[in-house]
């Protein structure tokens, strides 16, 4: 007989009163494992039955229930646990008159405990001989769809807990997470690198372009920002004697969701004093072939229908992608030379906009009145960015789109910076860092006087007064964790490898639905 949820809640609700009528409390406060169940796969899934019935080999395991039936006096369970299943076998004759009450009472989603030895069944599965059962969580709600699996995305995302349970492709996306960032801390810890924290609540929003969640401290009667980017609060170690630092962050910034952005996300960022952004790139050439290596086996890694080869990574500058990706259909593609003089990448964009209005292809949209590297980053943007599928490390950016990176000494237009693509995404964002306290304050205000939301409303003094102090040469870099195990895990959306995304509050879904409905 088939049961609405409200009707499966009802008669949970009477076995969890069965159980408790027993004497058993169905919420006991702890079960004395001795094994998982993916250790009892691991170990003996290749263990004979002879074996098994010479060695019985006791355990203590718990899970689970994920599948279940009863055949007369004895009945079959699977337990999941650590990701791996190990099956019960349970006897009445075994167990007694009130364990198999009990075991009769449990339905999938339960969580037991069973006490016994390890066998195999005439079909040959591992499983466990039970001679004690104990219940450990009677769950009150079903396991989603009889356990086929969660099929509402958006349901998967607001109850990440039930698509754990029911979805191992999706628990396999957080475990190999996890991993990433073992993996990161692994390589930089090698290399001398310190981890620290920094806060994640500024007086001043800095450290990048974006406008920022604001707060506010009763106590200190002060509003606060959430943390844009950790950047001046590194560099501010680094002036401080911490050569080498690294931080793995969560920043907010109050903008747009979409599959590559979420207004929460984690960034590895790490500065190395006595260095430049061509030592970064080195690094940085060394760190992805080894995650591709210890995370996935090979250097090269299927990403939807491509294959990414992260045991090299093409370097172009920002002006020869243009050159590079330039449309066939638009003239002759501008050189880094044509893009270099003064109003160069404006016409260029001008020429190219009258070309993708008659074709009807991307539109490079300007805000306003540009500067020459203004236009250069919003032609790269229309022109190259999508383009850039394998690893691509591209460099010397426009001053004018690099508020805290050191010029080039032969281009003073051009800034010692790089950006990382990999399938069309922007990974990571190094540079040389900008450590003329003097001119770090002249684009602070000049970046001020632009205004918008997206840059700062005061200057940063203490972060001047820092680098008055002196800081050294140092590079420094931000790479996406979130984007990063997208590329690894080959997952389309940043929402399948953020274990909580944010999302609307479902009543205002509803109302949203219900407002549309009505022609509103």
């Amino acid at each position: 007989m088939e049961f609405e949820p409200r009707d499966q809640y009802e008669q949970r609700m009477k076995k969890l009163e069965q159980l408790r009528a027993t004497g058993l409390d169905p919420y006991p406060h702890e079960f004395r494992w001795t094994v998982t169940a993916s250790d009892l796969v691991e170990k003996y899934g290749v263990a004979t039955a002879a074996d098994l019935e010479a060695q019985k080999v006791e355990v203590r395991v718990a899970g689970r229930i994920v599948s279940y039936r009863l055949m007369g006096k004895a009945g079959f369970a699977h337990l999941q646990g650590n990701g791996k299943r190990i099956q019960v076998y349970v006897r009445k004759d075994v167990v007694g008159e009130k364990g198999f009450e009990v075991f009769h009472l449990l339905d999938l989603g339960d969580s037991i405990g069973a006490q016994g030895h390890l066998f195999r069944t005439k079909t040959g599965e591992l499983s466990v001989w039970v001679n004690e059962l104990t219940v450990l969580s009677k769950a009150l709600l079903p396991l989603p769809e009889k356990w086929h699996g969660l099929t509402d995305v958006e349901l998967r995302y607001r109850q990440r807990y039930l698509d754990l349970i029911a979805n191992e492709d999706s628990r396999r996306v957080f475990m190999t997470r996890a991993k990433i960032v073992q993996e990161l801390r692994r390589f930089f810890d090698e290399r001398g690198y310190t981890e620290v924290e920094t806060p994640m609540m500024h007086p001043i929003a800095g450290g990048a372009a974006a406008r920022p969640f604001v707060t506010h401290h009763n106590t200190l009667d002060i509003d606060l920002y959430l943390r844009i980017a950790p950047e001046l609060y590194l560099k501010r170690l680094v002036v401080g004697g911490l050569d080498r630092v690294y931080e793995i962050n969560r920043n907010f910034r109050n903008e747009g969701i979409s599959t590559q952005h979420n207004p929460e996300f984690t960034m590895l960022e790490f500065y190395e004093a006595y260095s430049n952004y061509v030592d970064l790139m080195d690094l940085n050439e060394a760190l992805f072939a080894r995650l591709a290596k210890n995370i996935t086996g090979s250097t090269t890694v299927k990403y939807g229908e491509t294959e990414l080869d992260f045991s090299k990574m093409q370097r172009l500058t920002m002006r020869e992608a243009i050159q590079k990706y330039w449309p066939d259909g638009a003239g002759g593609a501008p050189t880094p030379a044509d893009l270099a003089r003064p109003a160069g990448a404006r016409d260029a964009t001008l020429r190219y906009n009258a070309w993708a209005k008659a074709t009807g292809s991307a539109y490079a949209a300007s805000k306003g009145q540009l500067s020459d590297g203004e236009w250069t980053g919003l032609l790269f943007e229309t022109v190259a960015e999508h383009h850039l599928v394998q690893p691509t490390i591209l460099y010397d950016f426009p001053t004018d789109i690099s508020p805290l990176s050191k010029q080039k000494p032969d281009d003073p237009s051009l800034t010692e910076r790089f950006e990382i693509y990999v399938a069309g995404m922007e990974l990571a964002n190094g540079f040389s860092e900008l450590n003329d306290p003097a001119e770090q304050e002249r684009r602070f205000l000049t970046q001020m006087a632009q205004g918008g939301d997206e840059v700062p409303k005061q200057l940063d003094v203490d972060y001047i007064r820092a680098l008055a102090h002196g800081l050294p040469p140092t590079a420094g870099e931000g790479i996406g964790i979130d984007r990063l195990t997208m590329l690894l895990t080959n997952t389309q959306s940043i929402r399948d490898v953020i274990l909580f995304p944010l999302l609307r509050p479902v009543n205002q879904e509803q109302e949203k639905a219900a407002s549309e409905g009505h022609g509103a």
